[in-house]
């Protein structure tokens, strides 16, 4: 089923993958939501030079160009200097991402130690990018030197009040730190987090292999952007423009799923799925009766799928109804009704026939494998760190079999530097006696990232 609406330069569609069928007195519906964005002036693989100008929309879909604003903040800590080539790839990774920037975009260079600096332009103010201002702001990294400490939370409210000066719909940060961040309490970063969360989607990564994965992929999580290890810092220029081309591909801000549920039923959850698992349950804003919205970032050419799963009321043989309506919204800048873009529903019938009440999509049944496919990557590491090898084995074999059976190649390819495989298909594998550092904070941080059904 699709459902689909085109407003402003981009056409976007919802796909619901479900078994509707229900056993008597059944109660929870699993569905498969894939909501996909084209049409748009770019894509993340599209060369900038072959991006076309476009005008702002009346309903708030507008190009990234002049309407978009970046923070790049760079850890410029003691640890950058060791060794040297750490900082000097640092400011070649954030040169290279200016210079990806499109005429006319907004912004700004902060300097991340354990206090955070205005680097370029300074005076609490973005530059609009421009041949000037881009070869300004590389002199500028030029100056930059290590020294310091390490207090992430304070980068990211700078690069908040930076971000808050523009008026672009498309906001966002870049951060890249080296180390654990150390002069700062827990709970001081936690605070920056929800106090940036909503205002600016933020990528994260961490270079060499010296910092918290969890630190660096919970800053990811909570700003809606990605995480990974860029372990060979001569690897960061590449990485940097990849990540700024993606950026300067979004072009519709704050969208929001939003479902309706009717009386009596409720949300049991609601995770991103693909390109990566990402829990929302927990972030739902209750905008009506029975009407949640769940926020998904900006967007620009591409595709997601969502794992919903609601708990309805029981119901008798025969019976139907609508157990959720997923809408994707956008906010109109008047602050009435937001525009719907697409919608698709999810449905609940109840059947005496056992072979289509126990059938299982095979969609749901994919991505409920990839999530299992990440929890057991994420146990299993916990439990080698702690000692209990038993345990690591048994967990990350499971992870091996999971991987090999979705045909995840990528995952099964950074399992086997941990483990030495003897059986893919039946999970049976030996822990290897020596693991980098790399190795196991690669796979730590990639794990989440999942594979779409085969066709």
């Amino acid at each position: 089923m699709a459902n689909f609406s085109k407003s402003g330069g981009h056409r976007f569609t919802v796909d619901v993958y479900q078994n509707a069928h229900l056993p008597e007195g059944g109660r929870e519906v699993d569905a498969i939501v894939t909501v996909t964005a084209t049409g748009g002036g770019t894509t993340a693989t599209m060369p900038l030079s072959a991006v076309p100008h476009q005008s702002p929309s009346s309903h708030g879909l507008r190009p990234a160009g002049p309407d978009a604003a970046v923070v790049v903040m760079v850890d410029c800590s003691g640890s950058m200097d060791y060794p040297p080539t750490k900082m000097r790839n640092a400011r070649a990774a954030t040169a290279a991402a200016i210079d990806t920037l499109r005429d006319g975009v907004a912004f700004a260079v902060v300097a991340g130690t354990h206090q955070a600096k205005e680097a370029y332009p300074g005076g609490g103010r973005l530059a609009l990018a421009d041949a000037t201002t881009r070869q300004q702001a590389k002199e500028a990294l030029r100056r930059l030197t290590p020294g310091g400490g390490t207090a992430i939370g304070t980068w990211l409210r700078l690069a908040g009040q930076l971000l808050e000066t523009s008026e672009a719909p498309i906001r966002h940060g870049i951060l890249l730190t080296d180390g654990r961040n150390e002069h700062e309490e827990p709970d001081a970063l936690r605070a920056s987090l929800e106090h940036c969360s909503g205002r600016f989607t933020c990528d994260a990564r961490g270079v060499g292999t010296d910092w918290e994965v969890k630190e660096v992929t919970a800053i990811a999580s909570a700003l809606l952007g990605t995480a990974d290890i860029v372990a060979d810092p001569a690897g960061l220029a590449a990485d940097f423009t990849r990540m700024m081309e993606t950026a300067m591909g979004k072009e519709v801000a704050d969208v929001a799923l939003r479902l309706w549920t009717p009386q009596g039923a409720e949300v049991k959850f609601l995770k991103q799925v693909a390109p990566a698992l990402e829990a929302l349950t927990e972030r739902r804003v209750e905008v009506g009766p029975r009407i949640g919205d769940y926020p998904t970032g900006s967007w620009g050419d591409e595709s997601r799928d969502y794992h919903l799963c609601v708990r309805v009321p029981a119901a008798a043989v025969g019976e139907e109804m609508l157990a959720a309506r997923v809408s994707l919204v956008l906010p109109t800048p008047d602050g009435a009704s937001p525009q719907v873009l697409a919608q698709g529903l999810v449905r609940a019938i109840w059947t005496d026939d056992l072979a289509a009440s126990t059938s299982i999509n095979a969609q749901v049944a994919h991505y409920t494998g990839q999530a299992e496919l990440a929890r057991y990557i994420q146990e299993g590491l916990d439990l080698r760190r702690s000692g209990d090898l038993d345990g690591a084995t048994a967990k990350l074999g499971r992870a091996v079999q999971l991987a090999n059976r979705s045909g995840n190649e990528d995952t099964a390819k950074l399992l086997a530097k941990v483990v030495d495989v003897v059986d893919a298909a039946t999970g049976t594998v030996r822990l290897k006696a020596k693991v980098t550092a790399e190795a196991q904070m690669t796979l730590e941080t990639r794990s989440t990232k999942t594979v779409r059904v085969k066709k």
